[in-house]
């Protein structure tokens, strides 16, 4: 349902950058999951270039009864930039859950101004994809900008009125990286390395994929997949509390 969303991902990236594959940990690139109703795969990408760390991107299918795309593309530590966050799920072509958002890195006024703002006309666009649902496990004041789409739709608005809003966000977000200063100043830079670590932490522990990633390949390979492919500079919790 969703690799229509992933392809034109795929073919932006590789026209506009010089793009470098990046490791994914051994095993976690693929898998083939047979439990429950319908075999399930999982498969992964990430690249690197000058301008984004880190572009990652995953997607499931279980045939008709699941299918789910998601994306997180991380700027250089040199760009203050916010995240872009892609988040699409569907469960059984009925319960269709869309997340897309320029995912803000700090919430004051300047930069909210600077990088979040630019999003307001678009997202008066798309009404029907900006629902005001209640956020079960984040803060939506925390990560999400108050231009984020969020949704519960039907397949036809998938096809056609969210994919003509994720074309315009991914050109929104590389005019705002056209046009970003690269950061000099070692100080601004840790800043920025702070908080993108803290946003994996963030989201590590947070995460309401982890379940659904255990119940088709395992716990184990779920917990790897968080901790050394999704949100890598996120610090497992048991980790955490011994270092404390």
């Amino acid at each position: 349902m969703y690799k229509p969303f992933l392809q034109h991902l795929e073919n932006e990236l590789l026209h506009k950058f010089d793009l470098q594959r990046r490791a994914i940990p051994d095993e976690l690139e693929f898998k083939f999951s047979e439990r429950g109703r319908n075999p399930a795969t999982i498969q992964s990408w990430c690249y690197q270039c000058p301008e984004l760390r880190k572009i990652r991107y995953t997607y499931i299918d279980a045939g008709e009864s699941a299918q789910i795309f998601n994306s997180v593309i991380y700027p250089s530590h040199h760009y203050d930039l916010p995240l872009l966050g892609i988040d699409f799920l569907s469960f059984g072509k009925v319960k269709n859950l869309v997340v897309l958002d320029f995912q803000p890195l700090f919430q004051d006024e300047a930069y909210q101004q600077k990088y979040i703002e630019p999003l307001k006309l678009l997202h008066a666009r798309y009404p029907d994809l900006a629902q005001d649902l209640e956020m079960k496990f984040y803060d939506a004041n925390q990560y999400f900008s108050k231009y984020l789409l969020f949704a519960k739709t039907d397949t036809k608005t998938v096809t056609t009125r969210l994919f003509a809003a994720f074309k315009d966000y991914i050109n929104l977000y590389w005019q705002l990286l056209d046009q970003a200063e690269p950061l000099t100043d070692p100080e601004d830079i840790q800043r920025i390395v702070k908080a993108q670590k803290d946003y994996d932490q963030y989201s590590a522990e947070r995460d309401p994929a982890s379940g659904l990633f255990s119940s088709y390949f395992g716990h184990e390979w779920s917990e790897r997949f968080l901790h050394e492919f999704l949100f890598e500079d996120a610090m497992p919790l048991a980790i955490g509390a011994t270092k404390k």
